[in-house]
């Protein structure tokens, strides 16, 4: 993914706007002393304020540790970049995997010129859960990983693991339909897993996202609708921030509210910030321009590094050591709210 929001790639970032947001006010109860009051003066009420009471979640529970496993055992194959072995692979494993949970999975194959006219076969992983229900909820991530390191100065030519840029949010959504195929939804759920998203480059027009290019103007069933969509892109780091991003407030605001304020709702305020970053390409920006489909990007964003995002993002660091099972609960756990609770 990019940075668009008309900024260059290697200009300082944005300074960051907090979004003011309402909070509850307490007051003290007023308690007067039945003693203090003047002989046949008869008793005050006495005056109270209604709290709110805790929130009470009904979605089960998020397995962390089965979705660590899930990120796990994609980086076991390798970097799964496209047209590799490894890729191949480990896109059998997900669809044997997706089976076991899912009403229905589509492989969604294309031949696809990359910018330097190299011929990709992309292969997108489209798993159905409740195919009948009238109300939808699209969840997606890419699988793919990056050709190479462009962000260090060593080993620049290999290829990296991709271990939270990629396998951290298909984890989640495996996990998650894990848990739905135990507990059925009332609403359809859509998992769609797009290849070819990290394989371009900045001064290349519309080189990433690939796979989400394709499914956005080829979708898996003709005349597919959504209610709303959800991307995760990096969700898998130790102490991750999430931040409002440009492209989903100008597309979707009323999901970007109601998804956060449910991670606030089940203590996750320390992952969900109200922090407002510049826009960015990555797949979601397709869904929304392409497909029409109302989409937000759930992405790390740090402040503190010269991109944007974990200092890790496009390196070779970006192995299992970038994954933490606190942040993958976090973000599974507030997509299941979100699921349990749509009506």
């Amino acid at each position: 993914m990019i940075v668009y929001n008309l900024v260059l790639l290697n200009s300082k970032m944005k300074k960051i706007i907090q979004i003011k947001i309402s909070t509850i006010a307490l007051f003290s109860v007023a308690l007067v002393s039945c003693n203090e009051l003047p002989k046949n003066q008869p008793k005050q009420e006495t005056t109270t304020t209604e709290i709110a009471l805790p929130y009470t979640q009904v979605s089960p529970i998020f397995n962390a540790d089965s979705a660590y496993y899930f990120v796990e055992k994609q980086v076991s194959f390798g970097s799964r970049v496209t047209n590799s072995e490894p890729h191949k692979k480990c896109g059998d494993w997900m669809v044997s995997e997706l089976k076991k949970y899912a009403d229905n999975v589509i492989e969604q194959k294309a031949s696809i010129t990359n910018f330097d006219n190299k011929k990709l076969n992309v292969r997108n992983i489209i798993a159905e859960i409740n195919p009948q229900a009238p109300t939808r909820i699209l969840l997606c991530a890419h699988w793919d990983s990056r050709p190479y390191d462009d962000q260090d100065t060593k080993d620049t030519d290999k290829p990296i693991l991709g271990a939270n840029d990629g396998a951290s949010g298909v984890g989640v959504l495996m996990q998650i339909a894990k848990t739905l195929k135990q507990i059925p939804p009332s609403v359809g759920v859509d998992i769609v897993l797009f290849d070819a998203e990290d394989l371009g480059k900045p001064e290349h027009d519309n080189s990433y996202c690939l796979g989400s290019q394709y499914w956005s103007a080829n979708l898996h069933k003709p005349g597919y609708k959504a209610n709303f969509g959800i991307l995760l892109d990096m969700v898998g780091a130790p102490e991750a921030k999430f931040a409002w991003e440009q492209v989903s407030i100008e597309a979707a605001q009323t999901v970007l509210q109601s998804v956060w304020q449910t991670g606030h709702n089940l203590g996750y305020s320390n992952y969900f910030m109200y922090y407002q970053k510049s826009g960015i390409i990555d797949d979601h920006y397709y869904v929304n321009k392409i497909a029409k489909i109302p989409t937000i990007d759930i992405i790390h964003y740090d402040a503190a590094s010269r991109t944007g995002f974990p200092n890790h993002w496009h390196t070779h660091n970006d192995n299992m050591s970038a994954i933490d099972k606190n942040t993958l609960k976090a973000v599974g756990q507030t997509l299941l709210e979100v699921i349990y609770t749509t009506k």
